[in-house]
């Protein structure tokens, strides 16, 4: 069963924060869409393709006498523009996912407005030992959660559909490609990580990312033409970036891919990257700085190196400088939006979003790997 619950978001929500100096080129005054009165958590939210919508994980304050859910639940809301066409809060908020469930990746249908999709346990997890990513301390933990499939969800019905299915082990991190023939995904199935694509036109599922090591969060380029994503090929724990340009048969369909690119090289965990609409840029949120204080930084996916290494002098500008995590960034449909997590002013993970004003073309270069 889906369970909807709209929420009355209070006077925190909607608020603005000072900026940085040295944020004051990059982006406009953030504003506060998640409130931390409603939400202990909020993070990893994406816009629809007419930018008037955003889905979202969070974790809803418990009743009186009640502990809070251990996993996020998945919710999608509407935001609410001013006369000048400036977001300035978020409203109708709805839950998608079943209570108790594990949930992630909230993605919404290039396409069909009705759609949205996102990875759910449908269940509460059972398991006691679950499988995760976790650096330092049990702080900051990113759990896999076996039984986890990819559903689609229709907004106007409230039916779940299967979209991929694993019944035992972790499936998630997915996406539509731009023209919705493709889905993109990380599955744990080989006890690791790696990237599948399924074609749905066919049916056809296939491995086009195996490396030794985990491999996910992967996303389509703006032209389809080619993926992101992160990996831990060296099994550290320390999480890069690569770019691969992707292989397509005569009928359309994705069958492998031509070239990997890799784009940092570091002792940093580098994770959550996401492309510009310009097809070129992505950002991304980085360790570089401090592992309790990740900021985002945007780099050219143009300037990578196929021979393992990254190249000196690559295009790369931060872009937050605020203490806390920011991370899990990503843009609106014409780049004019940068929306992500933060714990910027309120202390807990919460959803801010911003005007994107960094010039991609004009931007320094900056060395570093």
């Amino acid at each position: 069963m889906t369970h909807c619950m709209t929420l009355l978001l209070s006077l925190l929500a909607g608020q603005t924060t000072t900026l940085h100096p040295d944020e004051t080129d990059a982006i406009g005054i953030p504003i506060l869409l998640t409130d931390p009165a409603v939400f202990l958590k909020a993070g990893e939210s994406y816009f629809d393709p007419a930018g008037k919508r955003i889905i979202f994980q969070a974790i809803e304050h418990p009743t009186k006498g009640q502990e809070p859910e251990t996993d996020y639940g998945m919710y999608l809301g509407e935001l609410v523009f001013d006369d000048t066409g400036a977001i300035t809060a978020l409203s109708n908020i709805i839950r998608l996912s079943n209570e108790g469930s594990a949930n992630t990746c909230g993605w919404f249908h290039p396409q069909d407005e009705t759609l949205v999709l996102y990875a759910t346990t449908t269940t509460p997890p059972v398991d006691k030992d679950i499988p995760g990513y976790q650096r330092d301390s049990g702080r900051y933990r990113w759990a896999f959660p076996p039984k986890m499939n990819i559903v689609s969800h229709n907004l106007e019905t409230g039916i779940t559909t299967a979209l991929v299915t694993d019944d035992e082990n972790y499936l998630a991190e997915g996406s539509w490609s731009p023209d919705a023939r493709h889905l993109v995904y990380c599955s744990l199935a080989s006890g690791s990580g790696d990237i599948y694509i399924t074609d749905l036109k066919t049916g056809i599922d296939r491995l086009v990312v195996g490396d030794t090591g985990y491999d996910g969060g992967p996303f389509f380029s703006p032209d389809g033409k080619r993926i992101v994503y992160r990996s831990d090929r060296r099994g550290n724990d320390l999480l890069q970036l690569y770019v691969a340009e992707l292989k397509f048969d005569d009928n359309g369909s994705i069958v492998g891919i031509e070239k990997e690119i890799q784009l940092t090289d570091n002792e940093h965990v580098n994770w959550g990257p996401f492309w510009h609409p310009n097809n070129r840029f992505l950002i991304y949120a980085t360790s570089e700085i401090s592992h309790r204080n990740y900021e985002l930084f945007v780099c050219d996916a143009d300037n990578g190196s196929t021979d393992g290494t990254t190249r000196y002098g690559i295009r790369r500008q931060r872009i937050t400088h605020a203490d806390g995590f920011d991370g899990l960034p990503v843009f609106n449909g014409d780049g004019s939006l940068l929306m992500w997590t933060s714990k910027r002013e309120t202390g807990t993970s919460q959803l801010w979003v911003a005007p994107f004003l960094f010039n991609l073309e004009a931007g320094p270069s900056v060395s570093g790997h």
